[in-house]
């Protein structure tokens, strides 16, 4: 059945893949990953990627998919299909989220394999909206109902949290749309190799007390100044 075009939003993604294998270097050696955005208009459908790589997204191998599993449009890789639930949970436990996007970023997939939060002591952290440690979702076989119960009880345990580590796996991160959601996958990648560096040296330390508000200060004073950003990824 054919379903919305939704040119737009597969032009976005296509954007944000770009990003994320051209330009940041956060991706794993295979290019391995998924993402997806909300169809809108609708209350259970995204718009998925088709294949296991987000080195080979394009506009066509992109599917609208239901929360259920249900292709609409297009069609889904077997490996693909195997993920829909693991986007969809996040959708369901957080309405004003709009994008999703799995990676197995090497330097925050280390904190994933140690079963470790990223702790939350960069300050670029904070200018895209992560104010607290990185959760670890405790392991459950990929795509199962367990892995995905754990990721719904570990957003439900940390409501402001904007990533999920995956135990032993990789890096589960969303925001408003999708290349917040690609610079946050960035900005953590980048936390992690500085927290691994910092460990060397006596280890990071935390922000003082209020750094999360001074810095929305600082944004409130530079308006635009974020959305410039992201509109140049």
């Amino acid at each position: 059945m054919a379903g919305p075009s939704l040119r737009a939003e597969r032009e976005q993604i296509v954007n944000a893949a770009r990003y994320l294998a051209e330009e940041s270097g956060v991706l794993s050696h295979t290019g391995h990953g998924n993402m997806s955005v909300r169809v809108p208009g609708t209350t259970e459908q995204m718009l998925l990627t088709a294949v296991s790589r987000i080195t080979r997204v394009s506009a066509e191998n992109l599917a609208v998919v239901g929360f259920d599993g249900t292709v609409v449009d297009g069609r889904l890789d077997p490996t693909a299909a195997e993920i829909v639930a693991m986007h969809a949970v996040v959708y369901k436990h957080k309405p004003d989220v709009q994008a999703v996007i799995h990676t197995h970023s090497p330097r925050a997939s280390t904190f994933a394999l140690a079963q470790e939060p990223l702790p939350c002591q960069y300050e670029a952290l904070l200018r895209f909206g992560v104010a607290e440690d990185i959760p670890v979702a405790p392991w459950g076989p990929r795509g199962s109902d367990e892995s995905v119960r754990y990721i719904a009880e570990t957003i439900q345990a940390h409501p402001q949290a904007m990533a999920v580590l995956l135990a032993n796996h990789g890096l589960l991160a969303f925001g408003p749309d999708i290349m917040v959601a690609a610079a946050r996958i960035s900005v953590m990648e980048e936390a992690a190799d500085m927290t691994l560096g910092a460990a060397s040296i006596g280890g990071a330390k935390p922000f003082p007390a209020g750094a999360l508000e001074a810095v929305r200060e600082r944004l409130r004073q530079f308006a635009g100044s974020l959305q410039a950003f992201l509109a140049n990824l």
